[in-house]
């Protein structure tokens, strides 16, 4: 009795408030975007409304029993959680059913499930398990070859044998949580810029060069990854005479490219390539002279992103769907498809337009109400806050949404052992992940790729998968108490 007492006196009540009220708030709106006239009350368990309001109740049960249950099975028993899920995600496409081009739902009885969205959780368990290991410090590459590991496997399958890109997408949140535990910054601004240039070669790459054989894509994205070199030399390291041959090396390249075009053509991709070839051999002359780890960040910097570059073309031709295709070139304004694939994100943002500052009121939105944006109540349900709550609807959802990471932060900081703020931060991440992108999408600002907003969206795969993603942090740090006088 007294230890059920101290975990529910343990509990972090300000985050099971903040959980219950986005809850709540998503189970109104999911009313507000399925209101028909004929659906009187948001009771009738016949609708989508009432079905929502039996996975919150579930939810609360699980989360209930999660809280009941010993918090050092997590920890003892994690890489069997971890081996169960990757087997039930390489099962899947085998029991799935194909929708929307996705094999990512299996049918148990009249409910659907989606094993990817409770991967996220085991796989956060799986790495804060790794890395808590006694001795273990993130110092080099070397030391994130397993995380990385246990974090590609279910991406890979995800993305590959699922065909499910937008879940697979998400775990690439876990990079905050490795640059949280020690790993060069050099990596995320690897991300950042791997971003950068997939957005240059892909729209340019249909784009020819004027004076010659190549394209555009190819050859700015080569520029930029010089460009960044340098001011990593100069600004970074410092040294100007690694600058120096890599500039003159560079122009020297290009100069003989141009001339030798006047006789013949020449194909500026290869020149680029020769380039970024010469560049990368520069700087290997350096680290090897100067031993400066940070140098050989640089020449890793230079391998991969020049062969991302020449590899993002065939990448989103044969490992995108057609539809994710059109949707990117859509966003990017290399195709206008009003009617098509960019038919979600400009209704979505004609509903959040036509709310303004207090919006139509709860079921009055008239976007909404006449199904104008599909998805409405799963991954585009954040247009429903913005017709019907306005801005200030919306920029309260998103203030919740500041809070409850925020404050899963704060308990990942005040954890007394590294496997529980490991696994607080991978929370934290993976809510980031999940918010921007959600939003950023229904904004017209990202690519669409299918992912919900954590517990507000419909659907009970999702919020059991963050359910028991957060009661699991809640359950490690109520134990917090009885460890601080352990």
């Amino acid at each position: 009795m007294n230890k059920n007492r101290s975990i529910i006196s343990g509990l972090d009540w300000w985050t099971i408030g903040l959980f219950l009220v986005i809850s709540i708030f998503g189970w109104l709106n999911i009313y507000g975007s399925s209101f028909t006239f004929e659906q009187t009350s948001i009771w009738d368990f016949s609708h989508r409304a009432g079905k929502q309001f039996i996975w919150i109740m579930t939810a609360l049960a699980m989360g209930t029993i999660i809280v009941a249950v010993e918090e050092k099975i997590y920890d003892i028993l994690g890489y069997i959680f971890y081996g169960v899920m990757i087997v039930l995600l390489l099962i899947t496409p085998l029991l799935a059913r194909d929708i929307n081009g996705s094999l990512s739902w299996i049918n148990i009885g009249s409910v659907s499930l989606q094993p990817a969205e409770f991967a996220k959780c085991f796989t956060a368990i799986a790495v804060a398990k790794y890395m808590s290991r006694y001795g273990y410090r993130v110092r080099d590459l070397r030391d994130l070859f397993v995380p990385f590991a246990i974090i590609g496997v279910p991406l890979l399958i995800i993305m590959v044998a699922q065909r499910d890109t937008g879940s697979a997408l998400v775990f690439l949140s876990f990079l905050l949580v490795f640059y949280r535990e020690g790993m060069s910054g050099y990596v995320l601004l690897w991300g950042v810029i791997s971003i950068l240039l997939f957005v240059v070669v892909i729209r340019f790459c249909e784009v020819a060069v004027p004076w010659g054989i190549g394209n555009v894509g190819i050859l700015v994205s080569s520029l930029l990854i010089e460009a960044i070199t340098v001011g990593l030399l100069i600004y970074k390291e410092k040294d100007i005479r690694a600058t120096i041959m890599i500039a003159i090396s560079t122009i020297a390249i290009f100069a003989i490219g141009l001339i030798m075009n006047i006789w013949v053509k020449v194909n500026f991709n290869y020149v680029s390539l020769a380039s970024l070839i010469m560049s990368a051999i520069i700087m290997l002359f350096f680290a090897f002279r100067q031993r400066r780890r940070s140098s050989w960040w640089i020449v890793a910097f230079i391998v991969v992103e020049t062969v991302l570059c020449q590899g993002f073309d065939a990448a989103f031709n044969k490992v995108l769907q057609p539809h994710q295709r059109t949707r990117i070139e859509v966003l990017l304004g290399i195709k206008d498809d009003p009617t098509g694939a960019g038919y979600n994100v400009n209704q979505s943002k004609i509903a959040i337009g036509s709310g303004q500052f207090l919006g139509k009121g709860w079921t009055k939105g008239t976007q909404t109400a006449l199904k104008f944006v599909p998805e409405q109540d799963t991954d585009f349900i954040f247009c429903t806050v913005g017709e019907e709550w306005g801005f200030v609807g919306s920029a309260g959802l998103l203030l919740l949404y500041l809070a409850l990471i925020l404050r899963i932060i704060y308990l990942a900081e005040r954890q007394r052992d590294r496997f529980s703020m490991i696994y607080a931060y991978c929370v934290a991440s993976i809510l980031l992940m999940h918010v921007t992108i959600n939003i950023g999408m229904v904004l017209g600002l990202l690519p669409v790729i299918g992912i919900p907003l954590p517990f507000f969206s419909y659907g009970g795969s999702s919020l059991w998968g963050f359910t028991l993603l957060l009661f699991i942090l809640l359950r490690l740090d109520a134990a917090r108490i009885n460890k601080l006088h352990a």
